[in-house]
């Protein structure tokens, strides 16, 4: 029973108990209504420019290009008005040289290039129309206009709804002369050398890409509150009243906005909530983590719940009790102690003993596997892991521990999806949901998501990500870490609806693309 016991003790260092989840809520709201009144808080609080979110009305035909990483992808979006859409897309990967060309124009001429391929492959009429206009003199009507929605994924100072500053490159990119331009500036002035009918209506943060599209494509009347990402990363974006935003409303340098709807969706940047450690828990394993990182001391509330880290988390707290030859963790003396009747080995190159070497996706593995003798853990220790014989002990001293660390995740993220549902006041029976781009009286949307609650107290969370997608119970640990909260109790627990949001760089950026026009044409 000593392997059982030590495992038991290294999972309850995990432990985040319901003390814990209401202590972090409280900083959680502190910080946030920090970052709204000035630069440079733990949250950074981001005005987005963006004032009001979709309700499935919408209709029209919009597109999205997405700059993330190594791949370009363009889309195009056509809304049905009926909370559904049709996207068709392309992808092309980023040549290796024009990542690291010497001026911006390389890349970005690129890109026009490919928004121009992918016109006339898809919307030839459109295209070819709009050239033969142009030829003869012809008036270009604004409708025949492409609104188009640059998820643009590196840090950027926005200024105004289709204009932000670069800050810095990060994945790879290295373009020196882009750094402090306007990056939608940029795409437009190649898109207009080659005289497309496309404008850049919107830069899109895809975390508020993830708020719209689940707001357009939600059952019911209620706009959604709240985007979350709990994937690599984990970043969430919601609707703050605008009056509360005041390093916003107080700057005289701020770009314009549209006021009229009173709200601005807030991109918080929650993977640094927290980074004193105030409230966020701390073991040894995650010390070890951070001081390793290539950004020790910084996204502290992102160490302990993205994707990205968990792993990691593991792969310390396993050889730790493996450090300790008192602890039998893949140690058998001889066969007959192993119910494989074979010794466990650990291969020398097993990525068990390398930074970074456990994928997130074997700790869901280990939530789910309900297999006899935890057959699936064990063979995918042995085939990925280089860990071979293991026995259905050391399966299930893993997975307990492994559990541990994905239910503290859950818990951590419910404090971040608490603490917004509390501070923008919808709890309150008498408070109104978002501001909508247009009312929602038509649509009754027969989806799958039923409820006992009413439509209009129904407080709506768009969540997107490998963790919450794949990862077996996540949303229950949400929801009872939600139920333990003062302020939610289950009465509130029950109200908050939470649902998958697909594709927020996609049809997520050309609904922002659609706002961001008709704040375009209402302030012509």
């Amino acid at each position: 029973m000593a392997l059982a016991e030590q495992a038991k003790r290294v999972a309850d260092e995990f432990e985040f108990g319901k003390e814990d989840v209401r202590k972090a809520v409280k900083e959680f709201i502190r910080e946030m209504d920090e970052g709204l009144q000035k630069d440079g808080a733990e949250l950074s609080q981001i005005p987005t420019y963006v004032t009001a979110v979709p309700n499935g009305t919408e209709k029209g035909l919009y597109m999205a290009v997405d700059l993330g990483g190594t791949n370009f992808r363009v889309c195009s979006i056509q809304l049905h008005g009926n909370t559904t859409f049709s996207l068709t897309q392309s992808k092309v990967a980023i040549p290796r040289e024009l990542m690291v060309a010497k001026t911006s124009k390389e890349l970005f001429s690129f890109l026009a290039k490919q928004i121009e391929v992918f016109l006339k492959t898809h919307h030839e009429d459109h295209y070819f129309s709009h050239i033969r206009r142009r030829k003869t003199g012809d008036q270009i009507k604004e409708e025949e206009i492409f609104n188009l929605g640059f998820t643009f994924s590196f840090p950027v100072q926005q200024i105004g709804i289709n204009k932000g500053l670069l800050m810095r490159w990060t994945k790879g990119f290295d373009i020196q002369d882009a750094v402090g331009k306007d990056v939608c500036a940029l795409l437009q002035a190649e898109i207009n050398e080659l005289h497309l009918p496309v404008r850049v209506a919107a830069l899109v943060n895809d975390t508020v890409g993830t708020l719209m599209a689940r707001s357009y494509t939600s059952p019911g009347k209620t706009g959604t509150l709240l985007g979350a990402i709990f994937g690599t990363g984990t970043n969430g974006a919601y609707v703050e009243k605008l009056d509360k935003v005041t390093k916003l409303t107080s700057n005289k340098d701020a770009g314009d906005y549209d006021k009229s709807t009173g709200e601005m969706i807030v991109n918080t940047e929650w993977g640094s909530f927290d980074n004193s450690l105030r409230t966020l828990p701390n073991t040894p394993y995650d010390v070890e983590l951070d001081a390793k990182s290539v950004n020790p001391g910084i996204q502290m509330f992102e160490k302990r719940v993205s994707g990205m880290f968990l792993g990691e988390i593991l792969r310390l707290a396993l050889v730790s009790l493996l450090k300790d030859p008192k602890i039998p963790l893949f140690r058998d003396e001889n066969s007959a102690q192993n119910d494989v009747h074979s010794t466990t080995q650990i291969h020398e190159d097993s990525p068990l003993w390398k930074q970074w070497g456990i994928d997130t996706s074997f700790l869901s593995i280990c939530a789910g596997d309900q297999s006899p003798g935890y057959r699936m853990t064990r063979q995918t220790l042995d085939k990925d892991y280089g860990i071979t014989a293991v026995s259905a002990e050391d399966a299930e001293a893993v997975r307990v521990i492994a559990a541990a660390i994905g239910r503290r995740a859950a818990r951590l993220s419910a404090v971040a999806i608490a603490a917004i549902v509390i501070e923008t006041g919808r709890l309150n029976s008498s408070s109104t949901s978002a501001a909508t781009t247009e009312k929602k009286e038509s649509v009754e949307a027969p989806r799958g998501e039923g409820s006992s609650v009413a439509d209009k107290d129904v407080i709506d969370v768009g969540v997107d990500g490998s963790l919450v997608e794949f990862y077996p119970g996540f949303e229950d640990h949400v929801r009872q870490a939600l139920m333990e909260i003062e302020e939610i109790g289950e009465a509130g627990e029950k109200r908050i609806r939470i649902g998958i949001a697909k594709d927020g760089s996609g049809v997520g950026a050309a609904l922002i693309a659609l706002v961001a026009g008709r704040v375009g044409e209402d302030s012509e």
